[in-house]
């Protein structure tokens, strides 16, 4: 177990330094200008924020993960399908009540919108997707079809809220990408895994993504008719002092621990306690390997805290005064400043790295980690770019959104299939808890110094959104390389068999 946690260690270390590094590189040019206290807080943050993602990386490994596949494939194996889309209903719900992703989203909008309706909201969402997803595997329809049908069901009801409230339409799209984190992740992946691995078939593989892509779908929807029933003013006024850094360090370290451990600690417990039931009555699991999920779970329990904590005590105010500066001095620079951050910040996201190593074990190595997190910097850090040139411009997000989805749809009629469920998959698990916590914050302070707060809910919302749809097409380049170069190595050898001479060539005769 040591052994394990100093690989975490490692690679949490590989993820955080650099976004730390660019931070403390930008201090030093005319872009922004940091205290003495700034740089300690954020320093001290990035060394918590390096150890809680070793935690919870370990954690996710031991607990989240066996939990989904094993709910996965014992009740596949039961045959029970009504009990299989019942579970997967209640644990959608309460994993999405844990995902630290929209408890920092549902804190930024609480003036506006209560954070339990937003939460439970967006958890019955997850809850139904998952269970869509589920059927899915079981029935074998192909993943772009449902796609293609819910995602005009999505353009269909952000027309409506065009029309009528359309504050409501960026906050809906980043719902759809905080939901998928490090909490969700790995139990989701895992889960689609079991089943598709104990019904199996030639496209078990295949099958085993895409659950993400759809859990994605099912908040964006459900946020969106609650904005359609919604009524009353949605102006939003911002209160600088939650983006300011404590004056009393420790005090506020020590009130931000207290209610992350209150909120963390319910909402692991609502998943252990519902487990726990199933595998009284269904699973039955050895003693060894619930003695090992227990740890697991404590794991994730510290990981989440310290990550959390540091994440609001140092990132979410660094980034907030980061997109102040920027933009009251060099507003441009917010475009190149956010693609080098979102190239660098998609490496510290934990459910990333446990996307891309899903992917390494599933293909065999056929999709390498390498080319998955290139894929996913590139998409990224042009996503983030382009969201700091809308709210320098101040154009709606549609603009963005409609043509890029369309697009990656477009993709996927001309890659293969796995490529396009790992491509919509990442979309979902690239906006993690730094996103919300760091680059939200950089957005909310460069559409407030430029356009004030009454622009923040329709120009700085919907960074998430971006974040979670490029990676959709980047991937899909990634499949359609891969078609094209296939189908060129097929051409060269052809050509080589036919231009051999008679005498290399072998022929059989029949007698």
């Amino acid at each position: 177990m040591l052994r394990l946690f100093r690989d975490k260690l490692k690679e949490s270390l590989i993820s955080v330094v650099p976004v730390a590094l660019i931070v403390i590189i930008l201090n030093f040019t005319p872009l922004i200008s940091l205290t003495g206290k700034e740089i300690a807080v954020f320093s001290v943050s990035a060394v918590l924020l390096i150890l809680g993602m070793a935690f919870f990386n370990l954690g996710a490994d031991v607990a989240m993960t066996p939990m989904g596949d094993h709910i996965g494939a014992g009740l596949t194996k039961s045959k029970k399908v009504a009990l299989l889309i019942g579970v997967c209903f209640v644990m959608g719900v309460f994993i999405t009540i844990a995902e630290p992703d929209l408890t920092v989203l549902a804190s930024q909008v609480k003036e506006k919108i209560n954070p339990t309706l937003l939460t439970v909201t967006v958890g019955v969402g997850v809850g139904l997707f998952l269970v869509i997803s589920v059927v899915r595997i079981i029935k074998g329809t192909p993943l772009s079809h449902i796609l293609i049908f819910f995602y005009m069901c999505l353009f269909a009801f952000g027309a409506l809220l065009v029309i009528g409230n359309d504050d409501f339409l960026p906050l809906a799209f980043d719902s759809g990408g905080v939901t998928t984190g490090p909490i969700t992740v790995p139990f989701i992946m895992a889960l689609g895994v079991g089943i598709a691995s104990t019904i199996g078939g030639k496209k078990s593989g295949e099958n085993s993504f895409g659950l993400v892509a759809l859990c994605s779908i099912g908040p964006m929807l459900a946020v969106m008719i609650l904005g359609i029933f919604s009524s009353g003013s949605m102006d939003y006024h911002l209160s600088e002092s939650e983006y300011a850094i404590a004056d009393n360090f420790f005090g506020g370290l020590a009130a931000t621990l207290g209610t992350v451990a209150k909120e963390v600690a319910i909402a692991l417990g609502l998943i252990v306690v519902f487990f726990l039931l199933l595998d009284l009555i269904f699973l039955k699991l050895p003693v060894k390997k619930l003695r090992n999920i227990g740890v697991g779970v404590i794991y994730t329990f510290i990981g989440l805290l310290i990550f959390l904590t540091s994440a609001q005590i140092g990132f979410l105010p660094i980034g907030y005064k980061l997109g102040c500066e920027l933009a009251s001095t060099h507003p441009y620079a917010l475009i190149a400043v956010g693609f080098v951050l979102g190239a660098v910040v998609v490496l510290a996201e934990p459910a990333v790295h446990v996307l891309t190593k899903q992917v390494d074990n599933v293909t065999s190595g056929g999709i390498s980690k390498l080319s998955m997190l290139i894929a996913l910097c590139l998409g990224v850090g042009i996503s983030i770019g382009l969201s700091m040139l809308r709210i320098v411009k101040g154009f709606n997000i549609l603009y963005y959104l409609v043509p890029g989805y369309l697009l990656s749809i477009g993709l996927s009629f001309f890659v293969p299939g796995i490529y396009t469920a790992i491509a919509f998959d990442s979309g979902g698990v690239a906006s993690g808890p730094l996103t919300s916590s760091f680059i939200l914050p950089l957005a909310i302070g460069a559409c407030y110094t430029l356009s004030g707060s009454g622009k923040i809910l329709t120009d700085a919302f919907g960074i998430v959104a971006m974040v979670a749809m490029t990676p959709l097409i980047t991937i899909q380049i990634l499949g359609f390389k891969a078609v094209v170069m296939r189908g060129v190595h097929k051409r060269i050898a052809m050509k080589r068999i036919l231009s051999l001479d008679d005498e290399y060539i072998i022929n059989f005769e029949i007698k």
